[in-house]
């Protein structure tokens, strides 16, 4: 295996049924905008009956049709919000527990500490997580997964990863490796994948790989390093 290998994040999703909800974080090939990704897939009635909506400036998980909710617990959250010049993207109402933190002096590895993997026996979902920095136009970044440390939920397991942004390099994270049941859950380092200059062509090939039948709902975002403006697409599989 080549460890400094650079894939398309395509290449990794095509094919694969259910990758479940995924994060990516890296900088444009040429060095100028902080790039962030966020996904969800659903298998159930319930799951995927979602879109994403934006509001006041943060980006959140609604219900496609209000009467149809089944459980809102796990389904419906903030899953970005951005706290003085740090962003946060998460697949869960972790993104307020980080957030929270923040606001008191606290941190990423601090928030997630006081938290674990869903209670959704028997998948047990990891929750992942993702929080950019940005500072002297520039950034670092940060993610996590927390991970039930066996088919019981007996204990969690919790993973951090710290990174210098490189040219044209992600960190892609999701929660699951594949479909199945109990659906088998994401193993080791977050994956390197390509990130090039143009928002359309990267939200496209995201999309467009992602399994038609369980994919949900895609938010991408550029940020311009030294201006501070803010690229986004968001798509909705329901409309």
């Amino acid at each position: 295996m080549e460890i400094y290998k650079i894939n398309k994040i395509e290449e990794l999703i095509k094919d694969n049924s259910y990758v479940g909800r995924g994060i990516v974080i890296g900088k444009s090939a040429d060095g100028k905008s902080a790039v962030s990704a966020y996904f969800i897939m659903g298998r159930s009635a319930n799951s995927r009956n979602r879109i994403f909506v934006e509001h006041d400036g943060a980006l959140f998980t609604e219900p496609f049709d209000s009467s149809k909710v089944e459980d809102p617990s796990l389904i419906i959250y903030a899953a970005e919000r951005r706290f003085e010049n740090r962003l946060i993207v998460t697949n869960g109402d972790q993104t307020d527990t980080i957030y929270n933190a923040l606001k008191n002096g606290g941190s990423f590895i601090e928030a997630l500490n006081t938290r674990e993997f869903e209670p959704d026996s028997p998948n047990f979902t990891p929750r992942i997580s993702g929080m950019l920095t940005f500072e002297n136009s520039d950034f670092s970044y940060e993610m996590s997964i927390l991970k039930s440390a066996d088919q019981n939920g007996s204990a969690c397991n919790r993973y951090w990863f710290s990174y210098t942004p490189i040219a044209g390099l992600g960190h892609f994270i999701h929660t699951y490796v594949c479909d199945g049941n109990p659906i088998p859950t994401f193993q080791g380092e977050p994956e390197r994948v390509e990130i090039g200059n143009d928002i359309d062509e990267f939200a496209d090939k995201l999309w467009n790989a992602l399994d038609n039948d369980n994919k949900i709902s895609l938010y991408v975002k550029y940020t311009n390093l030294e201006s501070g403006k803010e690229s986004r697409r968001l798509i909705n599989k329901n409309k």
